[in-house]
């Protein structure tokens, strides 16, 4: 198998593997307090709980992994320009990061969406 295959298969199971632990560490998070209050914990032993969880891991990873393709192709574009004229290093950089701002958008976004996950009242 090939490096570049044998990588990107690694990284989707990687992917799968942190959506299974958010999944299961919300609901184990919502069911050992659920013990702990009587009968009135349903709402935040919900769908919405697990989908929120779901959707700041795809948040992050996806942004992540966009700013990091990104990165990668736009590097290596600015390392080339870089060697053949020295003035365009503010341009290379400036677009470099721009590339890295993804990142930073997908984690407010992520942030953004944990603050939304129904907690019990204490």
């Amino acid at each position: 198998m090939k490096g570049k295959y044998k990588f990107y298969l690694l990284l989707g199971s990687f992917q799968i593997i942190l959506i299974f632990l958010v999944i299961f560490t919300s609901n184990g998070i919502i069911s050992l307090v659920a013990a702990q209050v009587p009968d009135t914990f349903d709402y935040y032993d919900s769908a919405t709980t697990m989908a929120l969880g779901i959707a700041v891991a795809i948040s992050v990873s996806a942004s992540v992994l966009g700013s990091a393709w990104a990165i990668k192709t736009v590097g290596t574009a600015a390392i080339s320009a870089l060697s053949e004229r020295e003035e365009a290093f503010f341009k290379a950089f400036l677009v470099v990061a721009l590339c890295e701002a993804l990142a930073v958008y997908g984690l407010i976004v992520a942030i953004l969406l944990w603050t939304k996950i129904p907690t019990p009242p204490a």
